[in-house]
């Protein structure tokens, strides 16, 4: 059966005149299930109940089940949830004085295979596919709502568990989904994409025509020390990572995120600032630097505090726009895949 959380909305306008219905029938269905929070067929009452019989034989409603949940003590609500198949991805609420941020996993398992990334662990098992995501969005807004707080997810970042450009077209729909007014209505630059290089995916994003954000996990400023953290740098060096950034940037009127992530020793020296400078050099993108959050899976460690505040002085003395990323869940299982990691005893 489809899941009806998975149907973008030209998608679902194409089955419904399928079905011999008029095209306001998917406007109709995607208020019931987002705006009226509907559960099931038999409480749509403004749809005859000839057409709920054919719903039912042909769609569904899925939303994941919590496996676990932890709660942090500034606020941070990091969900393991589980699909039908048993699967289980991470999702996070991040509370911001702007509004409550969804970090959502576009994958069960990743192969992309970043030395300190907890999600390497686990290897990809599959892609989730656009109404699984989505159901990632609406169980943690029913968190929100049982909070009784009148809160409601408002920004959304793909970057938990996954690589959203190696599951592309499902991450596309889930987007189109969240963004569109009869549903979730999250603007379109409350959402960012965070991709590791996958050079492709970033040309074909470019040309989407949407006003989502993108945000690029680089994490060093030359290849010795990349090959060395992302596997992925050895297929897109950063000589053909670059000029697919700046082609992205032309294209669609959008500057990226840098992600970069500072571990003591490796990547947060004076030297290693000033490649970084000029490695994005041309580009309209700023720097969003990463305290490390430490696991017992990897030999990282975390860049002092000094260490993290030198090299962010470094950038804006050279001209480089930066921020230190605020920390979340510190006193939880908060880095990407830890929990899972930790629950499955990998």
């Amino acid at each position: 059966m489809i899941n009806l959380y998975g149907q973008e909305m030209n998608k679902l306008v194409n089955q419904m005149v399928e079905l011999g219905q008029k095209p306001f029938r998917a406007t109709q269905l995607f208020t019931w299930i987002y705006e009226k929070r509907a559960e099931n067929f038999d409480e749509m009452t403004d749809i005859s109940l000839k057409f709920r019989e054919v719903l039912k034989e042909k769609y569904c409603l899925k939303l994941p089940s919590i496996y676990t949940k932890q709660v942090s003590s500034d606020g941070t609500v990091k969900l393991l949830v589980e699909f039908e198949d048993k699967a289980k991805v991470e999702c996070v609420i991040m509370r911001y004085n702007y509004g409550c941020v969804a970090c959502v996993s576009s994958q069960v398992g990743c192969n992309m295979g970043c030395s300190f990334c907890s999600s390497a662990l686990l290897g990809k098992q599959r892609n989730l596919d656009a109404g699984e995501m989505v159901g990632e969005i609406l169980v943690l807004n029913n968190v929100l709502r049982e909070e009784n707080k009148g809160q409601k997810i408002t920004h959304v970042v793909v970057m938990g568990t996954g690589e959203p450009f190696d599951n592309y077209d499902n991450v596309m729909d889930f987007i189109r989904i969240i963004n569109h007014p009869k549903a979730l209505a999250i603007g379109a630059r409350h959402i960012t994409v965070s991709t590791c290089g996958l050079v492709e995916g970033i040309r074909k994003y470019a040309r989407e025509g949407l006003q989502t954000n993108l945000a690029i996990s680089l994490h060093a400023p030359n290849n010795e020390i990349r090959n060395k953290l992302m596997k992925i740098n050895r297929a897109y060096p950063l000589e053909v990572l670059m000029p697919a950034v700046k082609e992205y940037e032309e294209i669609a009127g959008r500057r990226v995120t840098y992600e970069y992530l500072l571990l003591e020793g490796i990547n947060d020296r004076k030297e290693d600032a000033e490649q970084l400078i000029e490695l994005i050099k041309g580009t309209k993108g700023y720097v969003n630097l990463i305290p490390f959050n430490e696991t017992n899976r990897n030999d990282y460690k975390r860049s002092s505090g000094n260490r993290v505040h030198n090299f962010l002085d470094y950038l804006m003395k050279g001209g480089v726009t930066a921020t230190i990323r605020k920390e979340f869940g510190s006193d939880i299982d908060a880095a990407c895949g830890q929990l899972k990691a930790k629950v499955e005893n990998v």
